[in-house]
């Protein structure tokens, strides 16, 4: 890994240094994670986020000197992410959440960051989106009653807002549009249902976008610029947030949940222009850049200030991340292959 005067990479050249990157223990976590008593459960470890996640907690807990377990859960269709995460002393379970009689086996835990949920390619499949954005979260809420939860949310459940205007704020109303987005308000309905019954305390992490070397808003723009292919602009403009800085914040809100369930709005500082966007990944990776579409006046934004207020600001600027991405994809690097279909303006994922 190739380092700049402030110690920061340059650029990655493999999964195993971007992951220890994304993972590597923070000051901030480790004393939030002293401040909570008991271990922690990952539903949804497999997924995009859930493996650096899993593994930062595990470092930082090790770092601390602390006894807590973190234990992820998950079916782990891939191996070899289990494997991953084993070796980073997360311990690990396979388990059907949709199955009561499977969640009733796990482990009774203090603290659990709820990651279970389907995005992609859920038009055509709309029954399965809503028994897992929707159903399981009643189950899991049920099950773990009592439990300190993060519930891993979405700024899709907000309506689309002029771009000028800052960003939908936690008391901005919910207007989610397409069956995603409402089964994702649904998550949030079930869990609020079952934690308003048993008084646990929750947080509802609305997070838009988490991005990395491997997937995200800004991969799916330099993708299209490295491939010659047109960047489409009718959704002109984003939020993002270094997955690093993500996988920080969810950590810290346990120690914010509360009963009634907070909800708190998770992204970077910066409304980027897509078009602009595409451009610079165009100069750095010497591209001409094709553009498709116009810019609408309104967008999928959120506004994360609460967020700042109490948790600080993320440690990783856009412009940054955009420099690692341009290097990662010119040079071939891993895909997870789970495009964001950020520009979509119907709701159809």
């Amino acid at each position: 890994m190739k380092r700049n005067p402030n110690n920061l990479p340059t650029a990655f050249t493999s999964v195993e240094e971007l992951e220890e990157f994304l993972s590597r223990p923070r000051e901030d976590v480790m004393e939030a994670l002293r401040q909570l008593s008991g271990d922690l459960l990952i539903l949804g470890v497999g997924g995009k986020m859930g493996p650096t996640l899993a593994m930062l907690a595990q470092r930082c807990v090790t770092d601390a000197g602390l006894k807590n377990k973190v234990i992820g859960v998950d079916l782990f269709p891939d191996r070899q992410v289990e494997g991953r995460l084993q070796k980073a002393g997360v311990q690990t379970l396979h388990c059907d959440v949709t199955d009561p009689k499977a969640l009733e086996e796990l482990p009774d835990v203090d603290n659990l960051i709820f990651m279970v949920g389907m995005k992609f390619g859920t038009t055509g499949k709309e029954p399965a989106t809503w028994a897992i954005n929707s159903f399981v979260p009643g189950l899991v809420a049920r099950r773990f009653a009592g439990t300190r939860t993060v519930v891993f949310s979405s700024g899709n459940v907000y309506p689309m807002v002029p771009v000028l205007s800052g960003g939908c704020l936690e008391r901005t109303p919910p207007a989610p549009l397409g069956e995603y987005a409402q089964s994702v308000l649904g998550r949030e309905r079930n869990f609020a249902y079952f934690a308003n019954q048993s008084k646990s305390p929750v947080l509802f992490f609305r997070l838009n976008y988490s991005v990395e070397m491997r997937y995200g808003v800004l991969w799916d723009i330099a993708q299209k610029v490295w491939n010659d292919q047109p960047v489409n602009v009718s959704m002109g403009h984003a939020n993002v947030l270094w997955q690093g800085d993500a996988n920080a914040y969810a950590l810290r809100c346990l120690a914010l949940a509360e009963s009634p369930p907070r909800i708190l709005n998770v992204t970077g500082p910066e409304t980027l222009c897509v078009r602009q966007v595409a451009h610079l990944f165009g100069t750095r990776m010497k591209r001409d850049v094709l553009i498709e579409g116009e810019e609408q006046s309104t967008a999928l934004l959120s506004n994360a200030q609460e967020a700042f207020r109490l948790l600080g600001y993320p440690t990783m600027p856009a412009s940054r991340v955009i420099q690692w991405l341009a290097s990662w994809v010119s040079a071939g690097g891993e895909s997870l292959g789970k495009p964001t279909k950020f520009q979509v303006r119907d709701g159809k994922f």
